[in-house]
């Protein structure tokens, strides 16, 4: 059995000169490949440096909304250099977050739909944040060419707002949340969710699963993740990681060899 973290921050602070401690933890509980979310500048040359490194590690690359106000023309020449180097897989994360609204709200639209139009110019998927905006995303992403595939990292949304994004060419990726005991309508959703159409994350160092909730996040407890969806669909814990494997390696496009786990 394998597990792919689809997005995890070890390029965060947390991590650092720890990477290969955490990583083999996270190999120790099936998770044998992650991809490094970048956020902003500093984030993302972590996240390239770190695949340099670590062969089962690979990187996304974006501006998120906090600091979509500070995206320019020599922002954008940044990220297409760094999407174009290996082991580069996406776009992301970015998108739109009404809650903290560290940028203005038209420029976060402005600069997330500028950036889902540079990744397909560069036939890449996008990773998406977005936090009390869901009409907002779902508006974009309707009128943005997704043929390449879209993430909405760490979805919490219920069946309406799954239901209107499976119209779409979207994946939803699960993150600790769906294993809380209140999130009844990410429940809800994750029991709905076409299997062919989840991914699993940690969002480390955030958003701690069951039985760790409270603790720092970290890689490894993707699995939890996995596990939670297992109970949650009455399906064994090998029919997610496998049916979550074959999905990440599909939307991010991928080549990797698969690791017999014993």
């Amino acid at each position: 059995m394998e597990i792919i973290d689809n997005h995890t921050h070890l390029n965060d602070e947390p991590f650092r000169g720890k990477e290969q401690y955490y990583l083999e933890r996270a190999k120790s509980l099936g998770v044998t490949k992650v991809i490094c979310a970048g956020q902003d500048p500093d984030f993302n040359q972590r996240a390239v440096d770190l695949v340099q490194r670590f062969d089962n590690v690979y990187a996304m690359v974006g501006y998120c909304p906090d600091v979509a106000k500070d995206y320019d023309q020599k922002a954008e020449d940044k990220l297409i250099e760094q999407l174009k180097m290996p082991k580069v897989v996406a776009m992301g994360e970015i998108g739109l977050d009404y809650y903290w609204d560290e940028s203005p709200r038209d420029v976060q639209r402005e600069v997330f739909a500028r950036q889902i139009e540079v990744a397909h110019d560069l036939k890449m998927p996008v990773d998406i944040h977005t936090r009390d905006a869901f009409p907002d995303c779902y508006d974009i992403l309707k009128n943005s060419n997704l043929e390449y595939g879209a993430i909405l990292h760490s979805f919490n949304g219920g069946i309406d707002w799954l239901n209107k994004f499976l119209d779409l060419n979207v994946y939803f990726s699960y993150s600790g949340v769906v294993s809380f005991t209140k999130a009844t309508e990410v429940h809800e959703s994750a029991k709905a969710a076409p299997l062919d159409r989840i991914l699993v994350e940690t969002d480390a160092p955030y958003l701690t699963p069951k039985p760790y909730r409270g603790r720092q996040n970290e890689t490894g407890y993707v699995r939890y993740v996995a596990e939670a969806i297992a109970k949650l669909k009455d399906i064994p814990l090998e029919e997610v990681a496998e049916a979550t494997y074959k999905n990440t390696v599909r939307v991010y496009g991928l080549k990797i060899k698969r690791i017999l786990m014993r």
